[in-house]
């Protein structure tokens, strides 16, 4: 725990707090992330001092989805087919973003990448004890996984989250939209890859609390003071009784199908175009140009 290279950990009181944090880079995913949060969750769990998880980020935003933005750009077609033939290896990250179309994918090798992010992110949810998360600024693609894993949002009126890389390029791989929206919220946003403000999140019922940015962190801590004075008991029972009605519908099942979906979406011709023209342009240009038609002009800057 004391080689964090995403986060930090820290714990205050009954409250231990994880925190996103390479501001810089938007607190874009590498495959780092999702190990070390669940690291993070183990820590907290294991703690017998602490109550609550908070989880949120430090920087302009939340979480901007994986960190794709160098690896999407700086590797052309070209230069990974002379890498694959020196027989080099890649970063998965960069094999997920510069897969070369008419090579052999090997579906479950992709699989056992993303399956494995998924573990990190759902370890929010069978986390222990609860898990709240504050968002503000952005959170987009894969920054929704660890929101929506977690058990309560509380997010800035003016904050955004959404699901941008529906539009091509991505699928839910944590699969939860439906069982935190409904299902026909939940089409509502991923028939179209739209975003909702921090107020929208609020009143759709995917957040608990939405405040002014101003006022967001009172209202997170106050929220957080209020879990913490319950039993350590008391709050394992109530998480686990209400996880079950979730995992009973299916919620496994679901993943699996999405993030099995999440790579075959990366090899369509929709999805070979995308990766070309980020290859060509540049991926913020790239992603850019596929939200400027919904009127995003470019809001998620990395892959989800």
């Amino acid at each position: 725990m004391q080689n964090l290279q995403t986060m930090t950990y820290e714990k205050t009181g009954r409250i231990a707090r994880i925190t996103l944090n390479r501001p810089e880079r938007g607190n874009g995913i590498t495959m780092d992330l999702p190990r070390e949060l669940a690291a993070c969750v183990e820590r907290a769990n294991l703690d017998p001092d602490v109550h609550v998880i908070a989880l949120s980020g430090n920087g302009s935003g939340f979480c901007g989805g994986y960190d794709l933005v160098d690896s999407a750009q700086n590797m052309t077609v070209e230069n990974q087919q002379a890498q694959q033939l020196r027989g080099s290896p890649l970063d998965p990250l960069v094999q997920m973003a510069n897969h070369v179309p008419n090579t052999a994918w090997d579906p479950t090798v992709d699989y056992a990448m993303m399956s494995r992010n998924v573990k990190g992110f759902m370890s929010l949810f069978h986390s222990d004890k609860p898990v709240v998360c504050k968002v503000h600024g952005f959170c987009v693609a894969g920054g929704t996984d660890m929101a929506l894993c977690s058990d309560l949002l509380v997010i800035a009126d003016d904050a955004k989250i959404g699901y941008p890389p529906a539009r091509v390029w991505g699928s839910p791989t944590t699969a939860i939209w439906a069982y935190r929206l409904g299902i026909e919220k939940a089409k509502r946003l991923l028939f179209t890859g739209d975003c909702l403000s921090g107020k929208e999140a609020q009143q759709w019922g995917l957040a608990i609390e939405s405040a002014p940015i101003e006022q967001l962190d009172e209202r997170f801590e106050s929220l957080l003071a209020r879990i913490a004075q319950m039993p350590i008991n008391q709050l394992i029972m109530m998480k686990l009784l209400l996880n079950q009605t979730v995992m009973a519908q299916g919620l496994h099942s679901t993943q699996i199908l999405g993030t099995v979906f999440d790579g075959i979406t990366r090899h369509t011709k929709e999805g070979y175009a995308f990766q070309q023209r980020a290859a060509e342009v540049g991926f913020k240009q790239a992603v850019r140009e596929r939200d400027e038609p919904f009127g995003d002009f470019g809001m998620s800057t990395f892959k989800g």
